[in-house]
């Protein structure tokens, strides 16, 4: 009876501090960065999210953001347990949380990733000493593959986009980047090489009119990443699911080319230092 007694007592205080007896949580709570529409970002989660469901036995509710910033107060408040982070986003989420933020799960190809510089076809630029004295636009300012190193190669080969370029705009997603460049509106800009094939792969953009010029040469890119205060055999289930993913499989199929992966492998911090020297150099982490 007083073991009864101590049991409800225990509950009753749990309740009043809001603290959990053990990890039971109910709900994996996921976010991306908002590289494509919400729509799209909601289309390309939907088997992803429904797999997930069913193999770790909990809801999983997506909520998309407005921009690359929201994505890292949510997961340093930690309002959500899993976001899908570029590897910029996640070296401030890391920088921001004091060490809180843990990168777990990339896609195979985000180990040798690489940006796209495009132009229309008529406008004379051909290399990257081109730009000088053109408008360039960039995707978000917090994008590793449409800002941090599209600007870090510009440096590198002398350019300094706000001394060198007559105008430098952020267009905020990768596709409003492409759009930018066809409607006119830049001369040129840069993104995420994925998006780029993806458009092309899918007739969404011209390439008699609008193509790439340069590619940039290879870097550590995107990653999974959990909350460090997240039990490690929760990060191991939903890791142990992701590895699962396999492109033989019909499901895993789908789910691999929405999120355009070939597999999902093992990452780790070190693997996002040079990003972070690359954001200290170039001026964007103080």
């Amino acid at each position: 009876m007083k073991m009864l007694q101590l049991i409800r007592s225990l509950v009753v205080l749990a309740c009043l501090l809001h603290i959990p007896l053990g990890y039971s949580q109910q709900v994996l709570r996921v976010t991306t960065i908002p590289e494509e529409a919400a729509t799209e970002q909601m289309r390309k989660f939907g088997p992803l999210s429904n797999y997930l469901e069913k193999n770790l036995g909990m809801k999983v509710e997506f909520t998309p953001v407005n921009d690359y910033p929201a994505a890292v107060e949510a997961m340093v408040n930690k309002q959500v347990d899993l976001v899908w982070f570029g590897g910029f986003t996640y070296v401030q989420a890391n920088i921001r949380s004091g060490g809180k933020v843990v990168p777990f799960a990339q896609r195979e190809e985000d180990t040798k990733f690489r940006s796209v510089f495009i132009t229309q076809k008529n406008s004379g630029i051909t290399k990257l000493t081109d730009l000088k004295g053109k408008q360039v636009s960039f995707g978000s300012q917090s994008s590793t593959s449409g800002h941090l190193m599209p600007r870090t190669f510009l440096l590198e080969a002398g350019i300094n986009p706000e001394t060198d370029f007559k105008r430098v705009a952020y267009s905020g997603a990768h596709d409003a980047t492409i759009a930018s460049v066809v409607s006119g509106r830049v001369d040129a800009a840069a993104l995420d090489i994925t998006v780029w094939n993806k458009f092309v792969n899918e007739g969404k953009v011209d390439t008699s009119k609008v193509d790439v010029f340069y590619t940039t040469p290879p870097y550590f890119n995107y990653n999974w990443s959990v909350h460090a205060d997240m039990p490690a055999a929760q990060r191991e289930k939903i890791a142990k699911a992701l590895f699962a993913l396999d492109m033989n499989t019909t499901e895993g199929k789908e789910i691999l080319t929405l999120n355009r992966a070939t597999k999902y492998i093992p990452t780790k911090a070190d693997n996002y230092k040079n990003l972070e020297l690359a954001g200290r150099s170039a001026g964007l982490i103080k």
